[in-house]
């Protein structure tokens, strides 16, 4: 499930036909149920995110995703299904500012302007409706054909509403169990979850962060990873691989097997650090609590693996990988207990070594 931003498709949509790619109704389906992004959630985003004070700022891309789902869960949301009868679209908007008008006063923001949105809807509908359909049903007769569907998500697993670092998280399930109820498929549908792991940790935006690296070693795994947000180009935070969150994470998704990527980045280092549990007050956990004052209480307890000087960048097969490479591949499988099914060692995708094929029947 998503929530989506119209405009911001439309304009998606003629920047990649401008590189030759055909974009139809037939190659690109939008669920007639998906909530809409409006520039309304847009401005409260980012005046709450300036409103708040420090150590409660969220990190926030500014985007308007969160009030979007709050308008979802509050059951005053602007569908795309709403978008093809004006007498539904109207009543939708209305409901929605009934909720929004009082907060943008307590925030010093003017009224919205009903009619001006209202009419940005109606003007964007033409270019968004011949995408609409029902996915679920597309989805279900693709499976009974016998034909292969892959879904993947979009962020990272702890920034899961529920089992995120709470809350420093999305405002929805990222989970692997969200495939299943995003699309409207059951969950016996899924028979293979593949987790996309760096051979190091990083994090964009505020929240706990234990193996965080404030020196050279954090600086150089940025600038070697080009670690900087997809979205809002904002630089990542950096540290070595924490085993409990993945481990953690393997658990809560299902994963069966992961993919280990910029094991490159790792070429050099003459240590290795891998956080094998927290210290919080005295207390040996092997896992993140869920109250944020405790993670951020808690100190990674690390376990050091002698580094590599041979490059790996480029790497194929494993007789390509010095041996320490190896062994640290090794040690992370046995800390979060899932298999590596692909490891890889460059930004190209040929550079990839396939132990374990997804897709495989």
């Amino acid at each position: 499930g998503v929530v989506l931003d119209p405009w911001h498709l439309v304009q998606e949509i003629a920047a990649i036909r401008e590189k030759g790619v055909s974009i139809t109704p037939e190659s690109l389906m939008i669920a007639e149920n998906t909530p809409l992004i409006l520039p309304i959630h847009g401005e409260l985003d980012r005046a709450r995110e300036e409103a708040a004070s420090k150590g409660t700022k969220i990190g926030t891309t500014g985007r308007g995703i969160g009030p979007a789902y709050e308008d979802k869960v509050g059951r005053r949301a602007v569908r795309v299904a709403d978008l093809a009868d004006e007498a539904t679209l109207v009543a939708r908007v209305d409901r929605a500012l009934q909720h929004h008008d009082p907060l943008r006063r307590g925030l010093g923001i003017e009224a919205v302007d009903r009619d001006a949105l209202i009419a940005q809807l109606k003007e964007i509908a033409p270019q968004i409706l011949p995408y609409a359909g029902p996915v679920w049903k597309v989805l279900l007769e693709a499976r009974r054909a016998g034909k292969r569907i892959l879904f993947e998500g979009a962020q990272g697993a702890l920034l899961d509403i529920d089992f995120g670092t709470y809350p420093f998280v999305t405002s929805s399930n990222v989970i692997a169990g969200q495939a299943a109820t995003g699309v409207g498929l059951g969950p016996g549908a899924i028979d293979y979850v593949l987790g996309i792991v760096k051979a190091y940790t990083t994090r964009v935006g505020e929240g706990p962060f234990p193996t965080e690296l404030h020196d050279a070693d954090g600086e150089r795994l940025g600038t070697r990873g080009h670690e900087f947000g997809t979205v809002t180009g904002r630089k990542r935070r950096c540290g070595w691989f924490d085993a409990c969150l993945v481990r953690q994470t393997c658990a809560t998704s299902g994963m069966n097997g992961i993919a280990l990527t910029k094991l490159d980045v790792l070429d050099g280092f003459e240590t290795l650090r891998i956080c094998v549990g927290y210290d919080l007050d005295g207390a040996r956990l092997d896992h993140l609590p869920m109250a944020a004052e405790a993670q951020a209480r808690c100190v990674p307890v690390y376990e050091e693996l002698p580094g590599w000087a041979q490059s790996t960048e480029g790497a194929r097969s494993w007789a390509d990988l010095p041996a320490e490479a190896i062994k640290y591949v090794r040690r992370v499988e046995e800390l979060i207990g899932c298999p590596v099914a692909l490891l890889s060692t460059s930004p190209e995708r040929e550079d990839t070594i396939l132990v374990t094929d997804p897709f495989a029947d």
